[in-house]
């Protein structure tokens, strides 16, 4: 009898559930001008950053199939640096052209057929000739702030801040980054 009652008190709280409403993201992405190395300005806190302390920066190389090599390195609290190597690729719900909607997969190649193993990663706003580019995940459970130089305009950074809070992101939570 109790299982009966667990099973539909799940079902009705899933039932309760509601989408969040859709996220935009930037038109127009050209991955060639994508492609290089970012600087983490500000992110929303996270498991796999935890121990990042400052320095962060992703290097995105262009490869064949429109696939992106991804390289993130931070320093951690330690001193030491950590590097993460993984395989961007569009996402299943976007078309090329459109390259705003991508997905990453830090977990082995082999492992690259499970759909659980690729994390969204949707660029929402590229600001000043690809100097900026504002990324988050639909669920708005992650977002990031990234610029071509480890120094950012402050005014910029707000800017796409307020962008994110207002599509729904918790920017008051943000954790701003040391570069």
């Amino acid at each position: 009898m109790k299982i009966i009652f667990y099973i539909s008190a799940v079902a009705a709280l899933v039932g309760c559930a509601s989408a969040a409403p859709s996220l935009p993201t930037q038109a127009n992405v050209d991955l060639n001008k994508y492609t290089g190395t970012w600087y983490e300005q500000a992110r929303l806190p996270n498991s796999f950053q935890r121990d990042c302390a400052s320095d962060v920066r992703a290097d995105y190389t262009l490869q064949p199939g429109n696939t992106i090599k991804v390289v993130n390195q931070c320093k951690q609290k330690d001193g030491s640096v950590k590097i993460a190597q993984a395989e961007g690729r569009l996402a299943a719900n976007a078309t090329a052209p459109d390259f705003s909607k991508l997905q990453v997969r830090f977990a082995p190649k082999w492992t690259s057929w499970l759909p659980m193993v690729w994390g969204d990663y949707w660029i929402m706003k590229i600001h000043g000739d690809y100097k900026y580019s504002l990324v988050g995940t639909p669920n708005r459970q992650f977002l990031w702030v990234l610029s071509r130089e480890k120094q950012a305009d402050e005014r910029v950074v707000n800017e796409l801040l307020a962008y994110a809070a207002n599509h729904g992101f918790a920017v008051q939570d943000i954790t701003r980054t040391s570069q």
